[in-house]
């Protein structure tokens, strides 16, 4: 069975770093594209980060572009997404997900198949 864990979340205050974890068991995920996603309260979910097989590609929102940075460690079947200069509007849940296999990384939801539960992530003004 397939399962996806996030943990790494929590209260911050503007400006500060947060690093995400997404542990993966049932398979070993090391050659599937892996992606992370947030949703924030009323909003749908939308792409933040993507990142291939061996770290080959990684794929970034505009909106986290330059703050955030996605890495794996394939030995231990986790991704990291490392959030830097956190903002109000970060305020979300995250969600860590697997997609495809292969180099090339993908942004939409529907190329994703597997899911963790999420963590939250609140940023304080």
């Amino acid at each position: 069975q397939v399962q996806l864990v996030e943990s790494g979340g929590g209260l911050v205050q503007a400006g500060d770093s947060l690093r995400l974890s997404c542990v993966a068991s049932g398979r070993t995920f090391s050659r599937y594209v892996m992606g992370w996603f947030r949703q924030a309260p009323g909003k749908e979910r939308q792409f933040v980060a993507a990142i291939s097989w061996a770290s080959i590609s990684t794929y970034y929102a505009d909106s986290v572009k330059g703050r955030f940075t996605a890495s794996r460690d394939s030995a231990k079947n986790t991704v990291y997404l490392r959030m830097n200069s956190l903002k109000p509007v970060d305020s979300a849940v995250y969600y860590c997900a697997t997609g495809p296999v292969g180099t090339d990384v993908y942004c939409r939801e529907n190329d994703y198949n597997y899911w963790g539960q999420g963590t939250q992530v609140t940023v304080s003004s």
